[in-house]
């Protein structure tokens, strides 16, 4: 049978139930309200995780600093799949709280993914320090803005990229050179790294310590012309 938002009701309040609160449904436009002593509780009841359900539930915070929401939980619930925690660490940033109803077996099952307890924005800046750090070592890393934001298959300038493009760039004009001569010229410290590697076959070693641009290379660099003409200027 298909489920209806009341169809969440009971299982939650036998839950609250059975930990001594008191359950009650619809009051002053609230789902759930549940009582245990001054303690206030409220849950927002929906089929699905949306941003209605979350306006719904920021502003029950106004009512209670204990809010949860509580949906079905997916049939084919997978807690480490990178959307599942990029929603939990969502509702984590705005204090709710998270229930999971299941309805898979004949026993309705109600699971506690979340408290609603206050975020910590300090911790979680600690965490994110070396994605911060590697966000602004990709922004020095270049010269100018060669993306579109919001693009999608399609190449994306990145600082590599662009280093690879510049070293290319100066042995289109200046034929062969050494790793050192190019760092000397402005290319680098990875310049060694990315002409031994050679990730997009753009350049030919002709001997020890010296490289040129293949013709891959040649071809390939016209892609980016707003990058090399000001490299070549």
């Amino acid at each position: 049978m298909k489920l209806k938002e009341v169809d969440l009701y009971q299982p939650i309040q036998n839950y609250f139930k059975r930990k001594g609160y008191d359950v009650y449904g619809e009051v002053k436009d609230c789902d759930i309200a549940v009582m245990k002593e001054d303690l206030l509780l409220i849950v927002e009841l929906k089929l699905n995780l949306s941003v209605d359900l979350l306006i719904q539930a920021t502003k029950r915070q106004r009512l209670s600093e204990h809010v949860y929401i509580a949906v079905p939980k997916p049939k084919k619930h997978n807690p480490r799949s990178k959307k599942w925690r990029d929603t939990c660490h969502l509702l984590r940033r705005l204090e709710l709280g998270l229930m999971l109803v299941s309805f898979s077996d004949k026993r309705k099952r109600v699971e506690v993914v979340m408290e609603p307890t206050p975020f910590h924005r300090p911790i979680s800046r600690g965490k994110a320090k070396y994605l911060r750090q590697a966000i602004i070592k990709e922004i020095n890393g270049r010269s100018a803005d060669y993306n579109i934001g919001g693009s999608s298959r399609k190449q994306i300038m990145t600082a590599y990229r662009e280093n690879c493009v510049q070293i290319a760039c100066y042995l289109e004009q200046h034929g062969e050179l050494s790793p050192k001569a190019l760092v000397q010229m402005g290319t680098g410290k990875k310049t060694h790294s990315i002409l031994s590697k050679n990730y997009y076959g753009w350049f030919v070693r002709v001997k020890r310590g010296i490289y040129t641009l293949s013709e891959k290379g040649k071809q390939e660099i016209k892609e980016y012309p707003d990058l090399t003409a000001y490299y070549r200027t």
